[in-house]
C-alpha cells in the first residue's frame, strides 16, 4: 500500500515500537493467540530506504524544472546508512546541544538532505513544502538555508565551506569537551563532500588545519562520482586525493558508497581512528535514471519526465510522484527517534551537573558587557597614543578575563594584529581547552572556520588578518553575514597608515566594499575608547561584526566619560561647531583626529565647523529620523557643507555629504613610503583639508 501524503502529517507513534541500539525495528500490535511466536512484519532494506530519497530528489527537481538530482541519487545509500545507523540525532529535537551535527557540504544537492529531514521526521519540511522546491516562500531553498530548517545546520553551497564550516564545529565539540567533559559534550561531525568541494581552495586550508589539530570526531563522506559540471573530473583533477588527505594527517579508507552495509563498515572504521576521516564512497551520479546516469546531464538539471519514468521502473518505485511507501516511511521516521533515549538521558546528566544554569547560559550565547565602564574608567585615568590594533588587544585583556567563551585566533598574524591576550593559551591537538588559535597563513579557512565554530553554539570566535586580506577571506564574510553567525573580524592595517608595504598591503576599497555587504556591522574607531565600546557592541550583536584597526599610533579623540556608548550610535557629534556652524566634518577611524586639527583651523578662520566622528556606518543608518536629522541636518547645500574624510575610496560617501558636499580620500591605490609621508602625499593633513574646505565654499559660494 502506497498512501499520498498532502497536508497532514505522519504521525511517528507506532503500537509495539522497539528501539535497538542500532536502528528502529517496528513490529505490529499483538494479534496471534497465546502460545504462539510474535510474527514481526519485514523490515523495509536498505535500498528501499535509499530509493525513498532517490524518488523525491527527482520528483522535487522535475516539479521545480531546476535543481541537482545527481548527488542526491548518488549518495542515497550512504546517507541512508548514515542517519539510520550512525547519526546520533532526534528529530523532535532538533537544538539539542549534543547531537551529531550534518552537513552537506555538497549544498548543490539540497533534496537529499530536505528528503532526510521529511523522512525522519522533522517538524519541516513537509510534503508539500518538497513539492514547491525552490519556489518562492518555501523554505526548501535551492540550497540549503540554516535560518529557514532546523535540522540545516550551516548554510551551504558555494563549494568546499561546509567542509571548512564543519572543522569550526569539531573544534567547537572539542573545547566544550574540555571545558564540560564527556558527560555533557561528546558528539560527532559529519560531512557529506563532493569533488567539488575537494578542488575548492579553501578545502585543503581547513583540512590543513584538521589534520593539525587531530580533530577525530570529524568524519568526511567523499561523493566519489567523478562528475563535474563540465563533465568527467579527469577534465580538471590528476591529484590523489586520499593521498592528499593522509599527507596532512587523515585516517582515510574507501567503501562502495551503493552499498549501506559496506558504508557501515566504513563509517565504523572511521569512528575509532584518533584522527580526522575520509571516507571515499565510490558512487554513480544520478543512479537509477538508465540513460544519464554516470553523466553531468544529471548534475545541474531536471531529467525530464521520460527519464525520471524511466528511473521509477529501474527502481521499482512507485508510479506516482511525491509518494513513500507506508513502511519504508515507518521505518524512516523510527530511525528520527532514535536518539530519544540518548537525549533523555544527557538531559538528566545535564540536570545533574552541577553546571546546568552556567552551560545553558554558555550556549544561548548571552554576554555581559560589565567588563566595559571599569576598563574605560582605568582607560581615561591614562590616555596616551596608541594605535587601535594595540588598544583592541588591551580591551582584549579584560573581555577574554570576563567573557571565558571568546576563542582567538590570527592567519599568522598574531603579533601584527594584536589577538593574543597574556592569559590565553594556544588550542592545540594536546589543549582543546586553550583559547587561542594559529590559524597559519589561512585567511580564508580561518574565517569559514570561525563560521563553524559560532553556528555551533558556546564559543565567540574572533579572528585578526590585514584589512586587505578579506579578499581572501571575503566567501566566508558573505557566508557570516547572510547565516548571522556571531563572528568577530580583527582587521588590522587598515589604510595607508600601514606605510612601507606599500599599495598590495594598503587597503582602499575594503572598508567600501564590506560596507556595501547587508548584515554585517563594520566599526573603524577613532581611538582606544572608540575601540572599547566597538567591542562591547560586536560582543552583544547577533550579526557579525569587522573592526578595521590602525598600525599607527592615533591622539585621544575621547577623552571624558560618557553615559552610553556613543558607538552605539554609529556616529555622534565629537565636536560642536563654536562659530555659526557652516560645515559638518564626517571622519572616521585616523582621521578622526585630522578632523578635529582641520576643524581647529576653519574656525581660526570663523567656520563654524562640526566634527562628527562615525564608526559604524550601518548602525547609524538604522538610527530614527530624528537623530540622523540632528547629526547630519538636511539642509540646502549653500547653508551648510558636509565633508567626509577616509583614508579609502569616496564612493559611497555622496550618502552622507549628498551630490554636492566634498568628499576626501584616495581614488587610487597607494603608495610605499612612511605613513605620515604618504598621508601629506594625499592630502590628508589638516592643513591640506582646512584649505580644500575653504576653497570649495568659495566655488559654491556658501557664506
Amino acid at each position: 500500500m502506497t498512501t499520498r501524503y498532502e497536508t497532514s502529517r505522519f504521525s511517528a507513534s507506532i503500537d509495539g515500537e522497539r528501539l535497538t541500539g542500532q536502528r528502529a525495528q517496528i513490529t505490529g500490535p499483538e494479534t496471534s493467540r497465546p502460545g504462539t511466536p510474535k510474527m514481526e512484519p519485514m523490515q523495509p532494506t536498505d535500498r528501499r530506504l535509499a530509493n525513498a530519497i532517490r524518488a523525491l530528489a527527482m520528483d522535487a527537481v522535475e516539479a521545480a524544472n531546476s535543481g541537482h538530482p545527481g548527488m542526491p541519487m548518488g549518495m542515497a545509500d550512504a546517507a541512508t546508512a548514515l542517519f539510520t545507523r550512525h547519526l546520533n540525532f532526534d528529530a523532535s529535537d532538533p537544538r539539542w546541544p549534543d547531537r551529531d551535527r550534518f552537513i552537506l557540504s555538497a549544498g548543490h544537492g539540497s533534496m537529499l538532505i530536505y528528503a532526510l529531514l521529511y523522512l525522519t521526521g522533522y517538524e519541516r519540511p513537509t510534503m508539500d513544502d518538497i513539492r514547491r522546491f525552490r519556489q518562492l516562500g518555501s523554505p526548501t531553498a535551492g540550497h540549503p538555508e540554516n535560518f529557514e530548517l532546523p535540522g540545516v545546520e550551516v548554510t551551504t553551497g558555494p563549494l568546499g565551506q561546509g567542509v571548512a564550516m564543519a572543522v569550526g564545529m569539531a573544534i567547537a565539540e572539542r573545547h566544550l569537551n574540555a571545558v564540560y567533559g564527556d558527560d555533557l559534550v561528546d558528539h560527532r561531525t559529519f560531512v557529506i563532500a563532493g569533488d567539488g568541494d575537494l578542488m575548492e581552495g579553501v578545502n585543503h586550508e581547513a583540512t590543513g588545519l584538521a589534520g593539525h589539530l587531530k580533530l577525530g570526531r570529524l568524519i568526511v563522506l567523499w561523493d566519489d562520482n567523478e562528475i563535474t559540471i563540465d563533465g568527467s573530473t579527469e577534465l580538471s583533477r590528476s591529484e590523489d586525493v586520499v593521498a592528499r588527505h593522509e599527507a596532512m594527517g587523515w585516517h582515510t579508507c574507501s567503501c562502495d558508497g551503493l552499498d549501506a552495509d559496506d558504508v557501515d563498515r566504513a563509517i565504523k572504521e572511521a569512528l575509532v581512528d584518533p584522527r580526522p576521516s575520509l571516507i571515499r564512497c565510490k558512487t554513480i551520479i544520478g543512479y537509477g535514471a538508465p540513460n544519464k546516469q554516470g553523466t553531468a546531464a544529471t548534475h545541474g538539471a531536471a531529467l525530464g519526465k521520460d527519464e525520471v519514468e524511466a528511473a521509477r521502473a529501474e527502481l521499482g518505485l512507485e508510479p506516482e510522484e511525491f509518494t513513500v511507501p507506508d513502511d519504508v516511511l515507518t521505518a524512516w521516521r523510527a530511525a528520527g527517534k532514535r536518539g530519544s533515549i540518548e537525549r533523555a538521558l544527557w538531559k538528566e546528566r545535564l540536570d545533574q551537573s552541577g553546571r546546568k544554569e552556567e552551560f545553558v547560559a554558555r550556549l544561548s550565547g548571552k554576554v555581559s558587557d560589565a567588563w566595559l565602564q571599569p576598563y574605560l574608567y582605568k582607560l581615561l585615568g591614562d590616555l596616551k597614543p596608541v594605535a587601535t590594533r594595540k588598544a583592541s588587544e588591551m580591551a582584549l585583556e579584560a573581555i577574554n578575563s570576563a567573557i571565558p567563551a571568546t576563542i582567538g585566533g590570527s592567519a599568522d598574524l598574531t603579533g601584527s594584529n594584536n589577538t593574543k591576550t597574556k592569559a590565553l593559551e594556544p588550542l592545540t591537538s594536546e589543549n582543546y581547552g586553550g583559547r587561542y588559535i594559529y590559524y597559519g597563513i589561512r585567511e580564508f579557512g580561518m574565517a569559514a572556520a570561525m563560521n563553524g565554530m559560532a553556528l555551533h553554539g558556546g564559543v565567540i570566535p574572533y579572528g585578526g588578518t590585514f584589512l586587505v586580506f578579506t579578499d581572501y577571506a571575503r566567501p566566508a564574510i558573505r557566508l557570516s553575514a547572510l547565516q548571522q553567525a556571531r563572528v568577530i573580524y580583527v582587521m588590522t592595517h587598515d589604510s595607508i597608515g600601514l606605510g612601507e608595504d606599500g599599495p598590495t598591503h594598503q587597503p582602499i576599497e575594503h572598508l567600501q566594499s564590506l560596507r556595501a555587504m547587508p548584515g554585517i556591522e563594520v566599526y573603524r574607531p577613532a581611538d582606544a575608547v572608540e575601540t572599547a565600546e566597538c567591542w562591547a557592541l560586536a560582543l552583544a550583536s547577533e550579526k557579525p561584526s569587522i573592526l578595521a584597526l590602525t598600525r599607527q599610533n592615533l591622539t585621544p579623540v575621547r577623552t571624558e566619560r560618557a553615559e552610553e556608548n556613543l558607538c552605539a550610535r554609529g556616529a555622534y557629534r565629537l565636536k560642536s561647531a563654536e562659530n555659526a556652524r557652516k560645515v559638518i566634518l564626517v571622519a572616521t577611524g585616523s582621521e578622526v583626529e585630522i578632523a578635529l586639527s582641520a576643524a581647529e583651523r576653519l574656525e581660526q578662520q570663523g567656520v563654524g565647523t562640526d566634527v562628527v566622528s562615525m564608526p559604524c556606518t550601518e548602525r547609524f543608518d538604522a538610527q530614527p529620523w530624528d537623530y540622523r536629522e540632528d547629526i547630519l541636518p538636511d539642509v540646502s547645500n549653500r547653508e551648510i557643507l558636509r565633508v567626509s574624510i577616509e583614508a579609502g575610496t569616496t564612493f559611497g560617501w555622496e550618502r552622507y555629504t549628498g551630490l554636492h558636499g566634498l568628499r576626501i580620500g584616495i581614488d587610487r591605490f597607494g603608495v610605499s613610503a612612511p605613513a605620515q609621508d604618504a598621508y601629506q602625499h594625499f592630502g590628508l593633513t589638516p592643513d591640506a583639508i582646512a584649505t580644500r574646505v575653504s576653497d570649495f565654499m568659495k566655488q559654491r559660494g556658501i557664506q
